[in-house]
This record gives C-alpha cells, sequence and structure tokens, in this order.
C-alpha cells in the first residue's frame, strides 16, 4: 500500500511541477531557517553542560542588599572557601578562581605570545572536567610555581605536550614557572575560555587582601554532595557572611547557583533572576516554529487550490470502496514524502550556509549528523510534514463522492474562512517580524549614537607591563609617547572605559545613612586621562601635576553626588576607610557599562600604582604610520614584550554583540517569512482563480476588462493582508515594547516603524496579487468556457 502511495505521489509531482517547485522551495527553506536555528539553540543549550559533574557544580554568588535595590554580585572574598569546607558537610571541594591575567605575556628563549589566564586552586581539575593531556591532576600542583598549559599554548611554545612537561617559561619576562600539565583545548561548548592556569596560592602573598572580608574578587565553585536540596543549603548560608564579620558585611548574602544556569539564566534584577541567553533561546525558537507554520500555511493554500484536479481521483476512490482513513493515510504520506525531499534539498542550503551563519553568530557550528541531530531533524520534518498535511488529507478526503462525480461541489463558509484565516496568520507573522527587525535596528542606532559622555573615538589603550611598572619609567614612556609624530595626547587608566573594575565601599559623608552600604564604581585615573576623553565637569578641576598629594584627592560623577545628597561638594570630605579624601571636581555622568545598565555612582582615583593600561589618542587618516612608531617605541622601552592594542570603540561594540546579532538575523528572517507567505498568497490566489474562472470567462465576453476582474479577485485578498497588519501591529508594538524595557536608556516605538511595516507589506501584496489576477483576467474565455 506504502508504494501505491508512492507511485501516486511520483505521477503527481510530473503532472503538476509547478505546484511542486513552489512546496520544495517554500519547505526546504523553512527547514533550512529551522536547522539552522536548531543547531543554534542546541548548542546554547549544551553550554556547560559537558562537565561529568555537572549537576553537583555550583556557583557561590552574592546579593548586595542597598536601600535603592539588590545586585547580585558573582565574586566573593576568598577566605569563603576554607570556611565552608570546614563548615558545611555538603560541601566536597570548593574551588577558588582569580580571572586577574587578561593579555599575560608568555615567553621562553625565542618565543612570546600573548596568553589568558586564570589562578586556581588545587583541585580545580577535580571538579571540571577539562581533560589533562599530559599530568595528573591528583598531584599537579606539587608546587606553587608550576603552570598548566593548553594544548595550543604548548604546541606554540615548544613543540608538543610532551615536550613541554617539565620545561620552564616567563610570566611577564619575570617569575618563572614550571609546565606540570596540559590540558586538552577548552570545547567550544565552554562558557570558560583560558589558555594557561597558574596555583591560587601563588597569588594570595602578592594580593594579601584577597582573603579579606572587604575583598571580592574571587570566584568560588562548590562541588556538592548528591541530591543536594539548593533552597535548604541557601536557607542554611544566607547569615554565613554576617556571622563571621560580626554584622559588619550586613548587607551581603550568599546563595548557590547551579554553575551550567548561568550560561543561560545569568540576568538578575533587585535580587530576582530575570532571564538573560534564553530570552534569544526562545525567541529564536519561536521565529523557526513560526517560519515552519508559513512553509505548512503555503502547502495547505496549494493543496486545496488545486483540488479539483484530484476530485474524480478522490470520487473514484471512494466508490470502489475506499474509506476515508485509507485517503487521510495517502495524503500525509505524500506531504511527508514531500517534506523530506525537502529536507535533503535544505541540508544542501544548510552546507551552503553554515560558514556565513557561524560569522554572524560567533559560533563553530557543524553538521555533525550524530544520533540527537538526526533524530531531531527526522522531528522537525515529520512536525513539519504531518502539520502541513493534515488540513489537505482532511478536506479532501471529506467530499461526498455522489457529489464529486456529479460535478455538484459547495464550499462551506468554514472552508473559506479557514484559508483566509491561514493567510492572516502568515501576514500577521510576517508583520511582527518586520516591526521588530526595525526596532532592534532603530536600538542599534540609538546605541551607536549615544552620547556616552566621553569620546572613544581614534583611542588605543595596551597594557602597561615589564619595565614600565616603575613609576618613573612609565612617566618617561608617557612623554615620549607624546612626541610620536600622529600622536593626539597619550594618559593611563586601570580599565577600559567599559569596565571599570570593581565597586568599593567603605565610604563616609557627612548626613550618610548607616544602613547605607552603597558601593561606588572605581575608575582609577592618571594625569590628562579626563581631558583626553572630552569629559565635562560640571564643577571644579581635573588632576594635574601643579598640585600637590593629588593621591588623595577624589573626582565624583553626578550619580555620586545625588546618592550622598551632597550640596557645593567642592572642598569638602569624604571619608575612605579611615583616609580623608577632598572632592575636587564633580564630572557629567558618563557611561561606563552597557546602556541596559543605569549609570551608578563613581569615584575617581589618582592611584599611579594602580594603573594598568596606557591610552593614546592618535590623529585620524595616519593610523598606519602612527601605530608603526609606537610598536617601535614600545619595544624599545619593553623588549620581549608585544605591542598589542585595540581601539576603546571596539571595547563599546563588544557590549552589543548580541543584539547586533538579532538584528542580522531577524532581518534574514523576516525577509525569508515574507517570500514564503507571498508563495502561500500566490495559492490562494491561484485556487480563486482557479474556482473562479468560469466566472472570469462570462464576465470577459460581456465586456468586463482585464484591469476590472483583476481589480474584483484582488481586493479580497488585500482586505485579508489589511486584517492582518491590523492584528500584528498591537501585537509587535507590545513584543517591542518588553524587549526595549531592557535597556535602561532606549529610543523609542516611534509611530513610523509600525507605518513602515504595514504600508512595505501591503504594497508588495498588491503588487504581487495584481501580476497574478492580472494573468488570470487575461486568459482567452473560450478555454474557461469550451466545456459549458
Amino acid at each position: 500500500m506504502l508504494r501505491h502511495y508512492l507511485n501516486l505521489f511520483k505521477r503527481n509531482i510530473l503532472k503538476y511541477k509547478f505546484s511542486f517547485f513552489i512546496n520544495m522551495v517554500g519547505l526546504s527553506t523553512a527547514l533550512a531557517c529551522a536547522t539552522l536555528i536548531y543547531l543554534w539553540v542546541n548548542d546554547e543549550l549544551l553550554t556547560d553542560k559537558f562537565h561529568e559533574k555537572d549537576d553537583r557544580i555550583f556557583h557561590l554568588m552574592e546579593f548586595y542588599e542597598f536601600p535603592q535595590q539588590t545586585i547580585a554580585n558573582e565574586v566573593t572574598s576568598g577566605n569563603m572557601a576554607h570556611l565552608l569546607l570546614e563548615e558545611m558537610p555538603e560541601v566536597v571541594h570548593a574551588v577558588q578562581v582569580a580571572k586577574y591575567l587578561h593579555n599575560a605575556t608568555l615567553s621562553i628563549e625565542d618565543k612570546t605570545i600573548k596568553a589568558v589566564g586564570h589562578y586556581v586552586s588545587q583541585d580545580y581539575f577535580k571538579v571540571f572536567s577539562f581533560p589533562l593531556i599530559e599530568g595528573d591532576k591528583n598531584n599537579i600542583w606539587v608546587d606553587k610555581g608550576t603552570v598548566v598549559l593548553s594544548e595550543t599554548i604548548a604546541n606554540s611554545l615548544f613543540g608538543s605536550s610532551q615536550e613541554a612537561m617539565g620545561k620552564t617559561l616567563a610570566l611577564q619576562n619575570e617569575k618563572q614557572f614550571t609546565v606540570s600539565g596540559v590540558f586538552k583545548d577548552i570545547s567550544r561548548q565552554s562558557s570558560e575560555k583560558f589558555d594557561f592556569v597558574l596555583s591560587y596560592e601563588e597569588l594570595v602573598p602578592s594580593q594579601p587582601n584577597l582573603m579579606d572580608w572587604g575583598s571580592q574578587s574571587t570566584y568560588l565553585y562548590l562541588q556538592m554532595e548528591p541530591g543536594i536540596d539548593v533552597l535548604a543549603f541557601n536557607e542554611k548560608i544566607h547569615d554565613f557572611i554576617r556571622e563571621k564579620t560580626g554584622n559588619r558585611q550586613m548587607h551581603r548574602t550568599p546563595f548557590i547557583k547551579k554553575y551550567s544556569d548561568e550560561y543561560l539564566y545569568g540576568k538578575y534584577e533587585n535580587g530576582i533572576q530575570t532571564g538573560g541567553r534564553i530570552a534569544y533561546v526562545k525567541l529564536f525558537s519561536i521565529i523557526a516554529l513560526f517560519i515552519l507554520i508559513i512553509a505548512c500555511i503555503n502547502f495547505m493554500n496549494l493543496s486545496t487550490a488545486r483540488v479539483s484536479r484530484r476530485l474524480k481521483e478522490i470520487g473514484v476512490k471512494k466508490v470502489v470502496g475506499a474509506n476515508r482513513k485509507a485517503l487521510i493515510v495517502q495524503y500525509l504520506t505524500e506531504a511527508i514524502a514531500l517534506t523530506c525531499m525537502a529536507l535533503l534539498l535544505s541540508l544542501i542550503y544548510v552546507a551552503l550556509l553554515l560558514p556565513e551563519f557561524n560569522q554572524i553568530t560567533g559560533k563553530q557550528l557543524t553538521m555533525d549528523f550524530s544520533i540527537g541531530v538526526i533524530l531531531s531533524l527526522l522531528a522537525i520534518t515529520l512536525f513539519t510534514g504531518l502539520l502541513s498535511g493534515s488540513y489537505p488529507a482532511l478536506y479532501l478526503s471529506g467530499f461526498n463522492p455522489v457529489s464529486i462525480l456529479k460535478g455538484k461541489l459547495n464550499t462551506s463558509i468554514g472552508e473559506v474562512w479557514t484559508r483566509k484565516g491561514l493567510v492572516i496568520i502568515q501576514y500577521t507573522v510576517s508583520v511582527i517580524l518586520i516591526v521588530s527587525v526595525l526596532v532592534v535596528y532603530q536600538q542599534i542606532e540609538f546605541i551607536q549614537n549615544k552620547n556616552l559622555g566621553y569620546s572613544k573615538e581614534q583611542i588605543i589603550h595596551f597594557d602597561r607591563e615589564g619595565k614600565t611598572m616603575d613609576q618613573n619609567r612609565m612617566d618617561t614612556f608617557l612623554a615620549e609617547l607624546e612626541k610620536v609624530p600622529g600622536v593626539i595626547s597619550v594618559s593611563s587608566g586601570r580599565n577600559k572605559m567599559t569596565n571599570q573594575g570593581w565597586g568599593v565601599g567603605g565610604f563616609d559623608w557627612e548626613g550618610k545613612d548607616p544602613n547605607d552600604h552603597t558601593q561606588f564604581q572605581n575608575m582609577i585615573a592618571y594625569y590628562g586621562l579626563l581631558e583626553m576623553l572630552d569629559m565635562e565637569l560640571v564643577e571644579g578641576r581635573t588632576f594635574s601635576k601643579n598640585f600637590a598629594s593629588e593621591d588623595t584627592k577624589v573626582i565624583l560623577n553626578e550619580a555620586a553626588i545625588a546618592h550622598m545628597q551632597l550640596e557645593d561638594p567642592v572642598g569638602k570630605t569624604i571619608n575612605f576607610r579611615g583616609m580623608d579624601r577632598e572632592i575636587i571636581a564633580v564630572v557629567k555622568n558618563f557611561h561606563f557599562e552597557s546602556l541596559h545598565e543605569n549609570i551608578k555612582p563613581m569615584i575617581i582615583n589618582l592611584w599611579p600604582d594602580r594603573i594598568s593600561k596606557f591610552m593614546v589618542k592618535i590623529a585620524a587618516g595616519r593610523e598606519r604610520e602612527t601605530l608603526a612608531l609606537l610598536e617601535d617605541l614600545y619595544q624599545e622601552f619593553n623588549p620581549g614584550f608585544l605591542f598589542d592594542y585595540r581601539f576603546l570603540d571596539e571595547n563599546y561594540q563588544e557590549l552589543y554583540k548580541a543584539e547586533q546579532r538579532v538584528s542580522v538575523l531577524s532581518g534574514y528572517f523576516a525577509a525569508l517569512a515574507i517570500i514564503i507567505s507571498c508563495l502561500g498568497l500566490f495559492g490562494l490566489v491561484s485556487f480563486t482563480a482557479e474556482r473562479r474562472k468560469k466566472e472570469i470567462g462570462i464576465r470577459k465576453v460581456l465586456g468586463g476588462s482585464s484591469a476590472r476582474i483583476s481589480f474584483l479577485l484582488s481586493s479580497e485578498f488585500v482586505k485579508l493582508v489589511l486584517v492582518a497588519i491590523g492584528v500584528g501591529l498591537p501585537i509587535s508594538h507590545l513584543l517591542t515594547h518588553n524587549w526595549l524595557s531592557g535597556f535602561a536608556y532606549r529610543t523609542g516605538t516611534n509611530l513610523w516603524y509600525f507605518l513602515l511595516a504595514g504600508a512595505f507589506v501591503a504594497l508588495f501584496t498588491i503588487v504581487m496579487v495584481s501580476a497574478q489576477t492580472l494573468v488570470a483576467a487575461n486568459r482567452n474565455p473560450v478555454d474557461s468556457l469550451r466545456n459549458e
């Protein structure tokens, strides 16, 4: 029987090639989109899930409770690790991680490379599944002067993993470390990316404040006992920090969260988990579903549009004994067979598009055809086949054989509105996607053009390292930088402008609420930095070498002054951890985080010993020669170190990678949705022209013009599209407003976005429908009436 169904399917393909072509294009395109989105969604869902002890690895975080808000903090005090191990039997291992080495220099005699490194405690490789190629995870830290390298770094420096074992390398061209292990390159499904690790014990002597309760800069990961009750444990440690500090740290509440959940569920608002990257996973999953539904609707409309061609087949089969169930199975089989053919074509599309898709998404996705991938593709195909074939199967199999053979078929109101409803659904989705693309694009434009409160153009930054760590050498180097042709100004600071490092507490000022534990963002600047960045002062002066003891002075932003409720702040004194600091200026608020966040209170200090980056503003149009001269000067001052620079505006762009990817992908998917929807409307136009061909012939014989007939036919479809626009615009407004609410600073949902989307869909539809109806109206009426 199946063979018989497939033979009929083959005959129909050969007989109705045009319908087959349109169905194949729509279904294969939709399946290709769904497959690409599936690969991306699957990769997102599997991130950090590869660890063998995934269900037992937790990240200890803290809630900072302030009068205005509660903030979730990823880091804690270094001493929490051994205290939890000693006092909490549920904790098996406590792993400390300090992510300090973002762009470190590793070198041997004749080779120097830049790499990212972490300081980790001794149980790191016991808890996390980063496989070791060389070395034993049980005794890899026999000496705190050892280093564990990634396979790539080992090959780059020593030629192979085996050759690297036991060899020494220099960190920052200073301290020597012995290679005690080599781990496989970090999986693409890991959110952690690093090239080497050092012992946490190596860091503690140089950073003794790590173990102080006042310092929160250590990531702490816990391996818990199997079956841990997370809620009960969080209740147990709720007051742990308060008790250990004698109620001096009342605002800090520790809690644990499953490590592998952080990647997708990392967003908190006022102490409540509100989402994260999972929002984009859901968004694109819905888009994939919508595109599949649109393609399925195409199949339904085209199948019903060609119903007259199969009426006799249906009538004869019913007369000779075929029941409705057999006909339903036949049509579903045909739909699934067509979908399977579309799947094969879609895989070709995916193979061609995957490199470009990877570039847009920033991933390294592959079609590996594992059991999971194959089963998922088959499930998507089966779902699409059943969905697309369901309505035609039920519709075609329900005809009365007597009515068919007599040629007396009456179309019910329900059937008509079902087809119209399907078109309305298609175009409603298309309208929503188009409006969403416009709003996302406008928000990206708003971000690009937003006045951040400082100038980021033509400024590069690079690390302070090597000999420039000496204060006198640093000042000499800055003086020489200013002499380089093409350099406009130079300065230095602690961090890049989009990451000002950390929050600090311990401030006291006149009139402060004793319960106020607000942390201020701490920016460290050197002479000339605020001038280079074109920051505007509300009042006061910047740091200057013309004044003494500038390291005891501070500059505050407007948000800090507003929080402290200070009047005439310049000249007043605040106390920071027992030391008086004079306020010398108030700087206008500027954005040092993404526009998702409100501007927080900030204090700007002049601490030369904590400077970590040089900043240079270069003249436009002379970048290449200026950078070459800067590299020569850097090598002269810092032999053995690489001149590794980045532009400040590149850092800003990185804050919005996710939004930019959403903008690009949404644009592509919206274009495909409208194209596939037009195929569906083409099917309904064909259906109408098929059913009304005798009417059209009679109107032509009676003198009706082609334009008039075309208007009569197309007006019905334009009304459907207008209904879809009316339904889609309010829905799109709600969805885009909800997305924009995630930004503290955002563009508005302007009326023209909706008018433009509606006008585009309406105009595109009118052109397409008019062209098709004109073809029907211009047919020879003799062909339509010859059988009458």
